[in-house]
């Protein structure tokens, strides 16, 4: 496995970085409340980060995604790319992308998606008419197009123009909103391993972001502590702040790794269910600690609404429960891995434990 990034890849990152970085200010955050920077997404779109995803793969969508993360960019970067550019690009008809493509890499179009296929909400007709609700999209309020899966985990793209949409509020502002389908007319995207492919490539990516949700917090905590002192010293040097920052950060480098080992799988053509499971896990279990340690470190002013790293938390608290909370994400984990070594009984296969120890040789 090598994780280090391309010529491409790095680019990207770094382009993102100063995009992010010099237009996500905390006054501009403030003035978009819970909507999306329409400023900040023609920028993005503009210097060619959508369209690039294509070219620098999964690897390159977590990388970008990080310096998002970081300073909580407010816009469907993540939700466009994984739901519409690599969703079509990977499953979509030579027509779909033709038709779709363009208008999404350059931001004229959005795309979004009702993921999980959680209680099979959905129900679609031959004729590919889609009935049901899906309580909570996440930019469904920027999207122009949704990605919905129905009862039967087959993919379905919708125009939001052809369905009820009304905004919902959630702790973190990601203009979500509320679908509601009545008989909407939709296009198949996909075959019948679509929907796995989506939702580890969302859970890869959304785990990305975690990563960098994670990272500026702790960044922030480390900036609050070595400048605020106490009894005459810095905050930083009591053992307690520096174990819990130790922490904080070890948390953040395990989301971190873990994600960039699903998406290089992914790009590589290797079998990645798992390792997006465990990418999710991490950013479930480690993100929530690591939000949290952020927002105590900076003691009092952790609890004002209106301080930076309160976004963090919030942002950190909605990515725990969203594609699956870690107590999910560990059920369904188990799942697979059980499943996995009965197939591979069931064809005669030792296991990866049994053959290391010389058992099934031969049978």
């Amino acid at each position: 496995m090598d994780f280090t990034s391309t010529e491409e890849q790095s680019a990207v990152r770094e382009l993102a970085g100063q995009i992010f970085g010099d237009l996500s200010t905390h006054e501009r955050l403030a003035a978009a409340g819970t909507g999306t920077d329409a400023e900040l997404w023609k920028a993005v779109c503009g210097a060619g980060l959508v369209a690039a995803v294509e070219e620098v793969g999964l690897l390159g969508l977590v990388l970008a995604l990080e310096e998002q993360g970081r300073t909580t960019a407010q816009v469907p970067f993540a939700a466009s790319c994984v739901y519409g550019v690599l969703a079509l690009r990977a499953h979509g008809t030579a027509e779909q992308r033709e038709r779709l493509l363009p208008a999404l890499r350059e931001g004229s179009a959005v795309a979004t998606g009702a993921f999980p296929a959680a209680g099979g909400h959905v129900r679609a007709t031959v004729e590919g008419e889609l009935t049901g609700v899906v309580p909570l999209v996440p930019w469904l309020r920027d999207a122009t197009h949704v990605l919905v899966p129905d009862e039967e985990r087959r993919l379905w793209l919708v125009r939001v123009a052809d369905a009820g949409a009304e905004a919902v509020e959630t702790t973190a502002p990601w203009s979500a909103g509320r679908l509601t389908l009545d008989g909407s007319r939709a296009e198949r995207v996909g075959g019948a391993a679509a929907y796995e492919d989506v939702l580890a490539t969302a859970r890869t990516a959304f785990a990305g972001l975690q990563a960098g949700v994670c990272a500026g917090s702790l960044a922030r905590a480390v900036r609050h502590t070595t400048t605020r002192e106490q009894f005459g010293r810095p905050l930083s040097t009591n053992q307690g702040v520096l174990l819990r920052a130790a922490d904080a950060y070890m948390d953040t480098e395990a989301i971190r790794v873990t994600s960039y080992e699903a998406a290089w799988r992914r790009d590589e053509g290797l079998r990645y269910g798992t390792h997006a499971l465990t990418a999710a896990w991490w950013a479930s279990e480690a993100g929530t600690r690591v939000v949290h340690a952020g927002q105590h470190l900076h003691g009092g002013l952790g609890a004002d609404l209106e301080h930076p790293v309160h976004r963090h938390f919030l942002w950190g608290r909605q990515l725990d429960a969203y594609l699956g909370c870690g107590g999910e994400l560990l059920a369904e984990l188990g799942e697979v891995i059980v499943a996995e070594k009965l197939a591979e009984k069931a064809k005669g296969r030792p296991s990866a434990e049994a053959a290391g120890r010389g058992e099934g040789v031969g049978a």
